[in-house]
């Protein structure tokens, strides 16, 4: 009935209105939810939000088929269960659940039933009455509806605490001027679904079925997830063994399809769907979910399978079948051969940091610096005016071009020992090359670009050491040469010194951007000569000044190397943010939500040390903990000596440089951040 629909702005407020809704309503009765393991985030996300206000929730398991045991859900009620939320069909797998039993034993036991029918409404009859559900979401985009829309049935009778308040639209259940056309759309959506169900549903079943024949047919080994036949006609979800997902995915140029699990530096996330069910590792981390449409055709399906076909065989090659021909070099985007964007891949600080602690510090008299500072290069004397620098950087692509990969990898190889104080004599090449994926003169580009810089810092590439692997990765071991009595560490910085910074941020999050395609190409262009350009002549104009201590500014971000220098130094840092330079777009992008997941990783692992102004948004906390790729100096000075410093940096063409901060007594290690 028209009364028993509330339109939201999709399905993620359908399920927050009717979970948060039924919850705190019915909070007099009881605090008990039921659910599954293998719910949306939608669900799953505010189900964890009212666990930590105060009810509790059972979380149920599935079997290999990712289906809940309707007697489970019987054992699970207990006399303060006041809902049970358990969804209609998965959005991974597709598997339909028994929401028809699950709603008779609700029923039976008097308690709310919610199902979240986003992935089913317009795929497979979901009639609420039918269903014995009290309240229903729907997403509208999933069945053609514009995006922005949706819909919650609750059924007459059943109370509901809104949670937008104000004026009393939507029969005082939801706050807000309605969204006419969208709600009109959505509506139409659902007419011709309705209309169409059987045929569509048919078409889509056959199309999924077509692609699963082709890919079986071709790749014997891999497995379907999911209930074989109780799952929506739509969804398609498969391992492939020993692959990961990522990397499948970023050979499939022209297929729109999903990964089951990510893997990063130093840990694996399987989602929870293919975790409850217990695949195999292998498996998981090979999963992708294709979906089919009701548009989609014959023609369509066999190219997909084609591509994927071929791109399987490139990652497995076998003796079986013969190797998939390698993309050609011209127009290859390096960026969709990885994970990761370059120093934002690198270990999580949290991760690296307790196995730094667990190993022994060198006890050679002649190890002038080593691992008990957070310095990036290793320090050892040969003679009373002579040590050697050794430092070793590489990561995988981060911007698109070989070339320029090559360049920017180059440069930020070098920059360890310009931020030594030291000078280069000589690099080796470091390469992890997919030769099964890539032809070999993306390498040579690669090379070539890291030659051409290592010529604009004045040496040789003399050798180098090179292996086969999955995704692009490369880097320079680089020896240098500096005096003992002038070495520039992280760990002398002193009270009262004056904090410089030689480059402007936002490298990583202007990366990430370019490889989503959402980065304008004038911010693409400046991101790429801040990579590009050596610290050379910063740590030139530096060696004319007094530096108590030097780093460079790479994964961690701003305030992770702060953290490491002001720890070292056994100081607390004062930085204004409103004086550190950003790259032209990056604070766009920042606030539109682009951020590298290693940029996320820093600002948890210093956000314990820092004490923000308030004044200061979330966008400004993710820029200054940007992971960046070929980073500037980070210098401490004399207080007196900075503004002549910074200055004849921008004499020297250093334009960027700025003075962004000051070290004074106080805990070490304590950041405050001004606005």
């Amino acid at each position: 009935q028209p009364e028993e629909i509330i339109f939201t702005s999709g399905g993620s407020e359908s399920n927050n209105l009717a979970i948060k809704g039924e919850a705190f309503a019915y909070r007099n009765k009881g605090n008990h939810i039921i659910t599954s393991q293998i719910e949306h985030p939608a669900v799953a996300e505010v189900c964890k939000y009212l666990e930590e206000n105060g009810f509790r929730v059972t979380w149920l398991a599935v079997d290999e088929f990712g289906l809940v045991d309707p007697a489970a859900v019987e054992n699970a009620i207990t006399a303060q269960t006041i809902l049970i939320t358990i969804m209609h069909a998965n959005n991974e797998i597709g598997t339909i659940q028994p929401i028809e039993e699950i709603g008779r034993i609700a029923r039976a036991h008097n308690i709310l039933f919610h199902t979240d029918a986003a992935q089913s409404v317009g795929k497979i009859p979901a009639r609420v009455d039918e269903l014995g559900v009290d309240l229903l979401s729907v997403a509208g985009h999933k069945l053609y509806a514009p995006k922005g829309i949706g819909a919650l049935f609750v059924r007459k009778g059943v109370r509901l605490q809104k949670q937008v308040h104000g004026a009393d639209h939507e029969q005082n259940r939801r706050a807000g001027t309605e969204n006419v056309l969208l709600a009109v759309g959505l509506g139409k959506a659902c007419e011709i679904a309705g209309r169409d169900l059987e045929k569509n549903a048919a078409h889509m079943r056959e199309m999924r079925d077509r692609l699963f024949h082709h890919l079986k047919e071709n790749l014997p080994h891999i497995k379907l997830n999911g209930h074989p036949e109780k799952r929506l006609p739509n969804t398609l979800s498969l391992g492939f063994p020993n692959l990961e997902a990522n990397t499948l995915l970023a050979e499939l140029e022209d297929v729109a399809a999903s990964a089951g699990a990510a893997c990063h530096s130093d840990s694996v996330d399987v989602s929870a769907t293919l975790a409850a069910m217990k695949v195999a590792l292998p498996y998981a981390m090979g999963t992708v979910r294709f979906s089919t449409g009701k548009m989609t055709g014959a023609g369509e399906i066999d190219r997909a399978a084609e591509i994927v076909i071929a791109a399987v065989r490139r990652l497995q090659p076998s003796s079986e079948t013969p190797a998939a021909p390698l993309l050609p070099a011209e127009g290859v985007k390096l960026t969709h051969f990885t994970h990761g964007l370059g120093c934002a891949c690198k270990l999580r600080p949290q991760a690296l940091e307790k196995i730094l602690q667990q190993l022994p510090p060198s006890t050679d008299p002649n190890v002038l610096v080593g691992t008990a500072t957070s310095d990036d290069a290793a320090v050892y004397r040969l003679g009373e005016q002579t040590a050697i620098v050794q430092t070793v950087d590489f990561f995988t692509p981060i911007v698109d071009d070989p070339y320029q990969f090559g360049a920017i990898a180059a440069a930020n190889s070098l920059s360890d020992i310009y931020a030594m104080g030291a000078r280069p004599l000589f690099a080796l090449n470091i390469v992890a090359f997919p030769s099964s994926r890539l032809p070999m003169e993306v390498l040579r580009q690669i090379l070539r670009g890291a030659q051409d810089k290592a010529a604009e810092a004045g040496i040789s590439i003399i050798g180098g050491h090179t292996i086969d692997d999955s995704e692009p990765k490369f880097g320079l071991a680089v020896s240098g040469i500096v005096d003992p009595r002038r070495i520039w560490t992280n760990a002398a910085a002193r009270p009262g010194d004056a904090l410089i910074l030689t480059k402007p941020l936002g490298t990583g999050i202007i990366a990430t951007a370019m490889k989503r395609g959402l980065a304008e190409a004038e911010t693409a262009r400046l991101a790429i000569r801040t990579m590009s350009e050596l610290n050379r002549a910063a740590a030139e104009t530096l060696s004319r000044f007094t530096v108590h201590a030097c780093t460079d500014v790479t994964g961690f971000g701003l305030l992770g190397h702060l953290l490491e220098m002001a720890r070292g130094s056994g100081v607390s840092a004062v930085v204004q943010a409103s004086a550190i330079p950003l790259i032209a777009g990056a604070r766009e992008l920042a606030a539109a939500g682009v951020a590298p997941g290693g940029t996320l990783n820093n600002l948890d692992f210093v956000s314990p040390h820092a004490r923000w102004s308030e004044a200061l948004a979330h966008t400004d906390k993710i820029l200054l903990c940007d992971a960046q790729t070929s980073g500037g100096l980070l210098v401490s000075v004399p207080e007196k000596e900075a503004a002549e410093l910074v200055q004849t940096l921008h004499r020297a063409g250093v334009t960027a440089a700025a003075e962004v901060g000051k070290f004074q007594k106080g805990a070490p290690g304590m950041m405050i951040v001004k606005g």
